[in-house]
């Protein structure tokens, strides 16, 4: 594992323009995370956390700042960079499944490598995932067929199909009961520690926030 960060935010600032006022949802985030850290990013709502989230992920554009992802500066980055690094370095993990329902488990986790045009067999390392994630009997049902705990599964599964280097988190268990949760949030971890996938995860939720390796803390768009 290397010693650098595989991300790295230095005096990150992102404002808003909501009509004719200006509202400042980051003020200068300084963030790093080694390969194979598990950091948990909480604070209320409000806070600054899901911008943060969404500027990692390159799905929103940083204001001003420096933010480095696997070594790529995302600010010099053209759209189709940007798709292509959403596409196979980071993958995402929402509190929605958005499992497309007429698809079985099997062709929803398959299609992420469709859209990323790689070939549809992830190789054999992918077994252990769905051996962690305890999912592998479960292939042929579709959505409606699998518990709300299942489906998330099923999500984790489909990020982690294109083997990315960074895996984003955002509320995984906001759709779930208290024990499916102890379960998604066990499995993120084991993810994490037997395979050693890096996880950014994104909670309002302090004892969720207790099964990363790290807790950073964010109010008023400050890391505190």
């Amino acid at each position: 594992m290397s010693d650098g960060p595989i991300i790295q935010i230095q005096n990150l600032r992102k404002v808003y323009h909501v009509g004719k006022v200006d509202v400042e949802a980051l003020r200068g985030v300084d963030l790093e995370v080694k390969p194979g850290e598990f950091v948990s990013i909480v604070g209320p709502s409000g806070s600054g956390k899901s911008t943060l989230f969404h500027v990692v992920g390159g799905l929103t554009p940083a204001t001003s700042g420096t933010v480095m992802v696997g070594g790529r500066d995302l600010r010099s980055m053209a759209d189709a960079e940007l798709t292509r690094l959403r596409k196979t370095v980071v993958s995402f993990v929402f509190q929605k499944y958005n499992l497309l329902p007429n698809l079985s488990a099997r062709d929803n986790i398959g299609i992420a490598r469709h859209i990323a045009g790689l070939p549809p067999d992830p190789g054999p390392e992918f077994g252990k995932v769905l051996d962690l994630l305890g999912i592998g009997g479960r292939l042929h049902h579709k959505p409606a067929e699998l518990s709300g705990g299942e489906q998330q599964r099923v999500a984790i599964a489909r990020a982690l199909v294109n083997h990315p280097a960074i895996l984003l988190a955002d509320e995984p268990t906001g759709n779930l009961d208290s024990a499916n949760s102890q379960v998604v949030l066990a499995l993120l971890r084991d993810l994490n520690e037997r395979l050693g996938q890096t996880i950014l995860m994104i909670t309002h939720n302090p004892e969720a926030a207790e099964f990363g390796h790290r807790i950073v803390h964010m109010r008023d768009g400050h890391v505190c």
